[in-house]
């Protein structure tokens, strides 16, 4: 009967135990979480932190998210839950960072609410589910002093940059003005610098205007860019330039250029031995015998900088060649660079995983007085140059296996990207000369003007790469139903950049924090495994099958007209043989794929077992563990008492 109280009593105190063991979990613990992801995306990283750490005024994060329309919305809305719980769950992490200076409202905007006119109001993009549902999946930042920055639409295709895009949405709200990037091209990277009026006559007249580059449209959310003329002889009044496919330009331009960084500007140069997106005009074409240049270079100014590009040579690696096109060979002068490929000791490339390059150029460095450089991106040690024979052999389609049979693989890695620092030495130190038409007519229509060169002051940066269209919107970025979505690390590796460059190292170190995916590798290497022992077989018997095939039909083919009746009697035999052995054939190459099938889903069925065993498992030997040490302990009280007897 005690023994019966005793355990009662017992149960009771573990229930009381248990529930204030909750209530308190509940009331002093409900912010404690613990993150057990490998790349701790749960876990705002410090260079949100230090951002968080710079707001000097309260302000409000609205999380908008049609949960209820996304509950009665196809599967492809459907798919947003998981990430909005993501999203909400990152957000609770900044108001927690936040020290009482971040308020988070999550809305669910509903039809014809005060919600969904707010949505609407703060420029959210919308999609239409049904008639009266639309679906919402974006934030806004409001500060107290009325600032308001809004992150139109959570894309999926941006999941790795999701924490960027908050933070970078609250460092934008709550600095005064955004950093001016000036913008000098030979291409219209820009879009079309025309007014409204002109445009829709465009359009009306069947014409496409130029749209902006995904990178300058990306650019923007960040940097108020400034277009520079590619003829101007100043550049001023911007904080950093961006120079793409400088193509031909005039002596004054490059004047302007060389005198920016001298007087310690930030620069980031884009120049090109063969830029595929610098498309020639077809009628232009004709008119030329020889083919159109698409080359861009400044080795004028790169001398002083310690880098130069030779003309008509490019990068080039066997290991990271990609196909121009399905089933074709890859392509040496088109590479994936892997991480290897990018430096791990500087910010810019350190945490960089994939970045497409097309007819890259190969820097060569020379030792320069005062400059320090550092190299960012490179091929493999088996990389080398490889040298077009004529200027003709660009303009057709390049024959991989040819370009191949030509191309040595090198011992060390071929650059295509450096960073320059130091005082520069301008290219011009006696200055220019400008001739000009003077307005007057009393004087010298081609009067001639002075430019005098400036002295290094200040230490000034420059960020070179040999590869225009690694930004262009065929190799960066790809077109979706939601529009153009963000393709591997090509626009991170300029962003990032220009971002190290403006010193904003706080966004930089959010932006490069890995690759969220994760790839079944041992599955992937099963099916490789099974792939590569039944290939063999799978062959041979697609071959038996076409052959019983060809017989067939050559043996139906010989019937003359009026031999129709012959048919019931050795040749339907024949035909009936075929087909069997048509038939039996399919079913071997059924077989030997079932047993690749099997092979995988014997893995799954082990990891699932694994994962189902191993808490209990782990329950049951702690139990035995508790057990064994009890017996233990109860042998020594009975053998103690039994001495002191």
């Amino acid at each position: 009967m005690k023994t019966s109280i005793k355990t009662v009593i017992a149960v009771v105190f573990v229930l009381i135990t248990m529930f204030c063991s909750a209530w308190l979990a509940q009331s002093f613990f409900k912010d404690a979480r613990l993150d057990v992801t490998s790349e701790k995306i749960y876990t705002i990283s410090q260079g949100s932190k230090n951002i968080l750490a710079k707001l000097n005024q309260p302000i409000t994060i609205k999380l908008f998210y049609a949960r209820t329309a996304a509950l009665k919305g196809p599967d492809q809305i459907k798919f947003f839950n998981d990430y909005y719980e993501f999203v909400s769950s990152l957000l609770k992490e900044y108001v927690k960072a936040g020290n009482g200076m971040i308020k988070l409202e999550i809305i669910d905007p509903r039809p014809y609410s005060d919600e969904e006119a707010e949505a609407l109001r703060y420029g959210l993009r919308k999609f239409p589910i049904s008639a009266e549902e639309n679906f919402f999946f974006g934030l806004a930042v409001k500060t107290q002093f009325g600032v308001t920055k809004t992150l139109e639409f959570f894309s999926l295709q941006r999941e790795r940059f999701v924490e960027y895009d908050i933070s970078s949405l609250i460092d934008s709200a709550i600095s005064r003005r955004k950093s001016k990037l000036g913008v000098m091209s030979s291409l219209s990277i820009t879009g079309s610098n025309m007014s409204p009026y002109m445009l829709q006559m465009m359009r009306m007249q069947g014409q496409q205007p130029a749209m902006p580059w995904g990178i300058i449209e990306q650019l923007k959310q960040k940097y108020e860019i400034v277009k520079i003329a590619a003829d101007v002889e100043k550049i001023e009044g911007v904080d950093m330039l961006l120079v793409v496919h400088p193509k031909k330009l005039p002596e004054k331009t490059l004047f302007a250029i060389d005198r920016f960084v001298v007087k310690g500007g930030k620069a980031v140069i884009c120049v090109d031995p063969h830029c595929v997106a610098d498309r020639p005009d077809s009628r232009q074409m004709q008119m030329m015998q020889a083919p159109p240049s698409q080359a861009s270079e400044l080795n004028k100014l790169m001398t002083n900088w310690g880098i130069t590009m030779p003309a008509d040579v490019f990068a080039a690696d066997r290991y990271l060649a990609l196909p121009i096109q399905v089933r074709q060979p890859g392509l040496i002068t088109f590479m994936e660079l892997k991480p290897e490929c990018f430096n791990k000791e500087n910010i810019i490339t350190a945490s960089l995983n994939s970045v497409k390059m097309l007819y890259a150029g190969a820097f060569e460095q020379n030792k320069t007085e005062g400059i320090e450089l550092e190299a960012l991106v490179m091929t493999t040690p088996k990389g080398n140059t490889y040298k077009i024979s004529n200027p003709y052999e660009l303009m057709m389609m390049p024959n991989p296996e040819a370009m191949v049979e030509r191309f040595t693989d090198g011992d060390k890695p071929v650059i295509m990207g450096y960073l320059a620092r130091g005082c520069f030495k301008s290219a011009f130190p006696d200055g220019i000369d400008i001739k000009e038409a003077d307005k007057t007519e009393t004087k010298d229509k081609n009067a001639v003007r002075h430019l005098d060169a400036v002295k290094s002051t200040k230490h000034g940066v420059v960020a070179v790469f040999s590869d225009v269209d690694f930004i262009s919107d065929m190799l960066a970025y790809s077109d979706t139903f939601l529009g153009k979505a963000v393709q591997g690390d090509n626009s991170a590796l300029l962003i990032n950049t220009i971002d190290t460059l403006s010193g904003s190292t706080d966004l930089i170190s959010i932006r490069s924090r890995g690759n969220f995916k994760r790839p079944f590798e041992l599955i992937d290497g099963i099916e490789a495994e099974a792939d590569k022992d039944s290939i063999a077989e799978i062959k041979k018997i697609n071959a038996e099958i076409t052959g019983y095939k060809t017989e067939l039909s050559r043996m139906l083919s010989s019937l003359q007209k009026g031999q129709e009746k012959v048919i019931g009697s050795s040749i339907l035999k024949k035909r009936k043989e075929l087909e069997l052995k048509i038939h039996q054939a399919n079913r071997r190459l059924q077989q030997v794929k079932l047993q690749k099938r099997q092979r995988i889903e014997r893995l799954e069925n082990q990891l699932k077992n694994i994962n189902m065993l191993l808490a209990p498992g782990a329950i049951l030997l702690i139990a035995i563990v508790l057990a064994s040490y009890r017996a233990i302990k109860r042998r020594r009280y009975i053998s103690h008492n039994i001495q002191e007897q």
